[in-house]
């Protein structure tokens, strides 16, 4: 049986360990190690895009880090209950133009008992900026 540590049910302490992983994970822009987080069966909503199951989620980091250059993350811990975890995440990339951008949002976590995420909400908005206002 696949798990990832930390299991829930979650304390503030191993939340914040589950959301350092995800960061990390996320910035390493490998889709496949991401991936692997997820339950098989997963469950998303990204932005206006819904995505089914890891074959599904893979395809969409590709296709996103693909457009998204120099892409750069920070989580921070929101709030949590047993099995779930809310974050706010900003972002920053550069697109194929050379425009900078800065991503903010709000994810919603739901975790099956290995501590494999079975869903993601995420909502974002995307703020044009200089190079020079980077903060990540």
């Amino acid at each position: 049986m696949e798990q990832k540590h930390p299991l829930p049910p979650f304390t503030v302490e191993t939340a914040k360990q589950k959301i350092q992983l995800a960061e990390d994970a996320w910035n390493s822009k490998n889709p496949e190690k991401v991936s692997l987080a997820y339950t098989s069966d997963s469950e998303w909503r990204n932005r206006n895009e819904f995505i089914n199951g890891r074959t599904e989620i893979i395809a969409f980091l590709k296709r996103k880090w693909a457009k998204e250059h120099e892409y750069k993350l920070k989580k921070e811990y929101w709030a949590h209950t047993e099995n779930r975890i809310a974050v706010r995440f900003e972002y920053e990339f550069r697109d194929e133009k050379g425009q900078w951008w800065r991503a903010y949002g709000n994810e919603n976590w739901e975790f099956d008992e290995n501590g494999l995420m079975k869903k993601r909400f995420a909502s974002i908005n995307d703020l044009a900026i200089q190079e020079i206002e980077r903060k990540l």
